[in-house]
């Protein structure tokens, strides 16, 4: 029995904003409640709106850039930059820049859109 798993058809979640989801371990794949790993792309002008998870988030930008708003206050992340958002935050993650925002994100436990308590617009 092989003790590791390679993703190779990752679950592309459907959206209507633009946005490109591909996540590679968590409900959606591998029925993990613990852990997600998902591949982002936030076309320009692309955003979410605000939500207060109940998972902590880790992003790491692979290229572009990324704004979010936590708790009111505006950080912009760049290329190589990576951050924790703990869970119970209010927060909203939007890309008002003028390129494509490629990144990874990694939710404790998974991401789950019953956990994600996102705001109406």
């Amino acid at each position: 029995m092989k003790k590791y798993t390679i993703q190779n058809a990752p679950f592309v979640v459907p959206t209507t904003d633009g946005k490109i989801i591909k996540e590679h371990f968590g409900l959606a794949t591998d029925k993990n409640s613990q852990l997600s790993i998902a591949y982002m792309e936030a076309p320009s002008g692309w955003s979410e709106p605000f939500q207060t998870p109940e998972f902590d988030e880790f992003t790491f930008i692979i290229k572009g850039k990324k704004q979010f708003i936590i708790e009111g206050e505006t950080v912009i992340l760049e290329t190589g930059q990576s951050i924790k958002i703990e869970k119970n935050t209010k927060v909203q993650y939007s890309n008002p820049f003028d390129e494509v925002c490629e990144y990874i994100a990694i939710c404790t436990p998974a991401f789950s859109i019953d956990l994600v308590n996102r705001e109406a617009k």
